[in-house]
């Protein structure tokens, strides 16, 4: 099976006729607008949309969500820890390497990171009830969002991913989901990227009828 994720500027038609061609057998869309996946599944049926979604990161539920829904479309939801928060909270910072891009995260910064560190110590009160790592359950609430999810958390190293395949033993009652829930309403202090990085908010493509030839 291949997957190709291509970011939504890219012509849908193209694609359909590489699929027609038999050089590819799925499209998908990363980080794309609902009007975009409209407009998209539209022109050929779009098998899965990749997007961020975690205990900390919800802005996708209010139109995202529901359209992939409607449409029948798959979700892959990437970054389902946190970008590593839910793994070691605030002391994540501390273990990080030169270089690495999260210490420019927003919502990595001490003026941010005092007030997410509330988030991680609710889920790791919880984590402690269920008999589970904080890690295995931010994951487990995102494997109970429905089965057309698949997270895909990343990790370099094997104890890692055996935690992450644990957390498909992690149950969650609905008293369980509804405490959780009441933690990410809380909100996360500081956006996503900074202004340099594109997300679905910034990054609409413009309708075809109001392109020009140059």
């Amino acid at each position: 099976m291949v997957l190709i994720l291509f970011r939504a500027q890219l012509f849908i038609g193209e694609l359909r006729k590489l699929v027609e061609e038999g050089k590819i057998k799925y499209i998908g869309l990363s980080e794309a607008s609902a009007s975009t996946i409209r407009r998209a599944h539209a022109v050929h049926p779009i098998t899965a949309v990749q997007l961020e979604w975690s205990l900390w990161t919800r802005d996708v539920e209010e139109e995202i969500i529901p359209t992939c829904r409607e449409l029948g479309i798959g979700i892959v939801a990437y970054s389902p820890l946190g970008r590593g928060f839910f793994s070691s909270g605030p002391k994540l910072m501390e273990n990080l390497a030169e270089g690495d891009f999260r210490k420019g995260l927003p919502r990595f910064q001490a003026e941010n990171l005092e007030h997410n560190k509330k988030l991680y110590e609710r889920a790791t009160a919880i984590a402690s009830r269920k008999g589970c790592t904080p890690s295995q359950l931010a994951l487990a609430w995102v494997h109970h969002q429905g089965n057309d999810v698949c997270p895909i958390p990343g990790t370099t190293k094997i104890e890692n991913l055996n935690q992450n395949i644990g957390a498909l033993s992690v149950k969650l009652s609905a008293e369980d989901m509804a405490e959780l829930e009441s933690i990410a309403s809380a909100g996360v202090k500081g956006e996503r990227y900074g202004p340099e990085i594109s997300t679905w908010q910034n990054s609409e493509t413009p309708p075809l009828s109001t392109w020009k030839r140059t």
